[in-house]
């Protein structure tokens, strides 16, 4: 789901929590340890992630006032494709570009 200016506030919520739970299992941490990093109780988190917490109401609606509410798609977006992640998780492997010959240039005409 795009979050936009016209998404209302309940339905950003939850899906800001559902990408927030895709990307925490994504990178490995469970409720309880990323609840610990992150120095949050696990209940907040839950809440968090359920799209329930108030506080995250609040940031909504700042960021809608600002218009800014396409950062959130920035911030949490709907698929997580890290580059980093990939490295440190191996979700894709690497793929070798394509070298151009030596002395060919584009726009260069072969007659």
């Amino acid at each position: 789901m795009k979050i936009d200016y016209l998404t209302p506030e309940d339905a950003a919520l939850v899906e800001m929590g559902r990408r927030l739970a895709r990307v925490r299992k994504q990178q490995g941490f469970s409720q309880i340890r990323l609840a610990e990093e992150a120095g949050v109780g696990v209940a907040t988190l839950r809440r968090i992630e359920s799209g329930q917490d108030g506080q995250m109401a609040s940031w909504l609606k700042l960021l809608k006032g600002l218009r800014m509410t396409a950062a959130i798609d920035t911030l949490l977006p709907e698929t997580f494709d890290s580059p980093m992640a990939e490295v440190l998780f191996g979700a894709k492997k690497n793929q070798k570009a394509r070298v151009a010959e030596p002395g060919i240039r584009w726009g260069d005409q072969i007659e």
